[in-house]
C-alpha cells in the first residue's frame, strides 16, 4: 500500500480525486478517517443482512472498490455487486484488485446524479454525498429511495458539523489530533484543509437524518459515530 504523501507539498487546485490521490487512497481512508475500519466492519454487516439471494447493491463512489470486495467475501448469498465512480483512475485500481481477487464485482464509470439505476436492495455510500453539492443531494438521494425495494437499506457515511460553534471547532480539533497521530504534519494537515475548501460540504447528523427521512426512509439513525464522523442506515 503507497503511503499518502500528497499534501506534503504546496497545494495547486483544489481536491479532486485524480490519479495522484488514486494511488495512495487505501493508505489516506485508513489515516484520515478515524476508525474507518470498524466503520466498513459495520457497513459490510448490514448490507449483509438486507442483501437477499439474488439482490442488487450499489456502492455510490466505490473508489477503489475495497468495500464492495469485502461485502463480497462475507455473503452467503448469490448477489449482484455495483460499484459507480466517476473517477477513471479509482476505477483502474479497482479494477486492478478485482483481477486480483477474482471477483464477480462490477465497475462502472458513471454519474451517480444521472445513472440509470435499477431496482435494488443495498445502497452504500462512504463519504460520497458530501461531495455533492446541496441543492443537488437531496435530489439524489429521493432517486435512491424510488428505485429501492421495500425494506431494503441506504448505508453511508459523512463527515458531520455540529451545530455548535464551540463544540464543532473542539471536534475539528480532535479530528486533526488524530491525522498528527497517524503521521501527518501540520502542514499537510493545513494542505488539505485548504485544498477541500468549498469542496466537501458537511451536514450535520441531524440533517442527514432529516434527509434520508424526506426523501422516502421509513427510518433513519446513526449507527456508528466518532466526533465529527458518522456513519448511518436509512431503511425503506
Amino acid at each position: 500500500m503507497k503511503k499518502d504523501e500528497v499534501f506534503n507539498k504546496p497545494i495547486e487546485k483544489q481536491f479532486e480525486f485524480d490519479a495522484e490521490i488514486a494511488a495512495v487512497f487505501d493508505d489516506m481512508l485508513q489515516r484520515s478517517v478515524p476508525f474507518y475500519v470498524e466503520a466498513m466492519k459495520l457497513t459490510r454487516r448490514f448490507a449483509k443482512n438486507y442483501l437477499p439471494e439474488g439482490g442488487l447493491v450499489y456502492d455510490l463512489g466505490c473508489s477503489t472498490a475495497s468495500t464492495l470486495l469485502d461485502v463480497e467475501r462475507s455473503l452467503e448469498v448469490d448477489a449482484r455487486l455495483v460499484g459507480l465512480d466517476n473517477a477513471p483512475s479509482m476505477l483502474e485500481q479497482a479494477r486492478k484488485k478485482i483481477v486480483a481477487f477474482n471477483s464477480n464485482v462490477e465497475v462502472e464509470e458513471a454519474d451517480i446524479l444521472t445513472y440509470d439505476y435499477q431496482a435494488c436492495d443495498v445502497v452504500i455510500s462512504n463519504y460520497t454525498l458530501q461531495f455533492i453539492r446541496p441543492f443537488v443531494r437531496e435530489e439524489l438521494i429521493k432517486k435512491i429511495s424510488t428505485v429501492m425495494k421495500k425494506g431494503g437499506a441506504f448505508i453511508f457515511s459523512e463527515k458531520v458539523v455540529s451545530p455548535n460553534s464551540k463544540l464543532n471547532k473542539e471536534l475539528i480539533d480532535c479530528y486533526y489530533d488524530f491525522k498528527q497521530s497517524q503521521g501527518y504534519s501540520q502542514y499537510e494537515i493545513a494542505q488539505k484543509r485548504e485544498a477541500l475548501e468549498n469542496v466537501l460540504i458537511p451536514y450535520t447528523e441531524e440533517e442527514n437524518i432529516e434527509m434520508a427521512r424526506r426523501c422516502g426512509f421509513t427510518h433513519c439513525e446513526c449507527i456508528f459515530r466518532w466526533a465529527n464522523f458518522a456513519t448511518f442506515i436509512a431503511i425503506k
